[in-house]
């Protein structure tokens, strides 16, 4: 088990999540994943680290998950939830409408920008999610 996983653990335990081998290996696959996997994708990679994982288990697993903040849930245009997990640097999404691609970005400008704007009409930004839906330009 590496030490990535270990302090995820401890995170987990501090929230009151039980901590089983089937939850440590849906973990296991959203620290790995390079995309936002949906549930079932979830389902097929635990599988591979551990057979009895089933849907049932998944699906309360990241209920759970998401529940104390491990988790983020995205839902992008309605394509269906997909998840990461919570302790990655701040970033936003650019989603492909054309191949459902999300790709993660992260800028400057547009973080101090929205600050601007929020100080502007008298606020300061707790949170905020931003989701840019896209096609590639021609030749692009």
């Amino acid at each position: 088990m590496t030490h990535e996983i270990d302090d995820i653990e401890a995170q987990l335990r501090a929230k009151g999540v039980q901590v089983t081998r089937q939850r440590l290996a849906i973990v296991n696959v959203l620290r790995l994943a390079g995309d936002h996997p949906t549930a079932d994708e979830i389902l097929s990679r635990a599988k591979l680290e551990d057979e009895s994982i089933s849907q049932a288990t998944v699906y309360r697993t990241l209920a759970a998950l998401e529940k104390v903040g491990a988790v983020l849930k995205n839902d992008f245009d309605g394509a269906g939830a997909r998840f990461e997990l919570a302790d990655r640097a701040h970033h936003d999404h650019l989603i492909d409408l054309d191949t459902g691609e999300v790709i993660e970005f992260h800028s400057e400008l547009i973080e101090s920008l929205q600050a601007q704007i929020a100080a502007e009409l008298g606020y300061e930004i707790e949170w905020h999610r931003l989701e840019l839906y896209a096609r590639k330009r021609p030749g692009g």
